[in-house]
């Protein structure tokens, strides 16, 4: 009985990396709709995201069966209130990459992203590609080091997010205020979803060490 009841827990770790490699690829695809004004992408990030929601709702049953079933203490109740909570932000997570989709989707034909803006754009997609990598790989090895530097990440993305909104505020901008609003909340997203990253991440940390990330660098 005990063993399976491991073998549950290990499950959970399982399933979040899966569910880590998901809302990966949908960032990617959703930032290359984006630029790209690629409705073929941006159809596949949006029915995609079943295969996310799906996920979540086992990790949600698996949990409250085994606290119904094994009343989980210690380490073992951390594992599953922490595997709650990473799952409830990873599939936000693919929320995010589908709001960007349909922000592609919208402007089809047209890229939503004028020319001036696809660098930034494009580096904000390639942090929150690297940054939910990173989350994956604190998720199956445990590395608290490791998950104390998407903090670091987190800030990169925010001065991407600052330099998008100057950009927007700029007396050169052109494009009226629909295409402002679109990029705008496509910056949003991004920066919410690199946010997301982090608290994963920290998830992990409290997991292994009971303390959150604050209290191990400012003990």
């Amino acid at each position: 009985m005990r063993d399976a009841y491991h073998e549950e827990l290990d499950g959970l770790s399982d399933r979040l990396v899966e569910m880590t490699r998901l809302v990966r690829s949908a960032m990617a695809r959703a930032t290359t709709a984006l630029l790209d004004a690629d409705l073929r992408l941006a159809e596949e990030v949006i029915s995609a995201d079943e295969q996310v929601n799906k996920i979540d709702n086992e990790i949600e049953e698996v949990v409250f069966e085994l606290m119904a079933r094994q009343q989980p203490v210690a380490g073992d109740l951390r594992t599953v209130v922490t595997a709650l909570r990473m799952s409830g932000d990873l599939e936000r997570m693919g929320d995010l990459a589908v709001h960007l989709a349909k922000t592609a989707r919208r402007r089809h034909p047209e890229s939503a992203i004028p020319p001036e803006l696809q660098a930034t754009v494009l580096e904000m997609g390639q942090i929150a590609e690297r940054m939910i990598a990173k989350a994956g790989s604190v998720i199956a090895s445990q590395n608290v080091e490791l998950g104390l530097e998407l903090d670091a990440d987190d800030d990169a993305m925010d001065r991407l997010h600052r330099k998008l909104f100057d950009q927007l505020l700029a007396p050169t901008w052109k494009y009226g205020v629909e295409p402002a609003v679109d990029i705008s909340l496509a910056g949003r997203y991004f920066e919410r979803y690199a946010d997301h990253a982090v608290h994963v991440a920290e998830n992990v940390v409290y997991l292994v060490t009971g303390r959150r990330p604050d209290e191990l660098i400012n003990p």
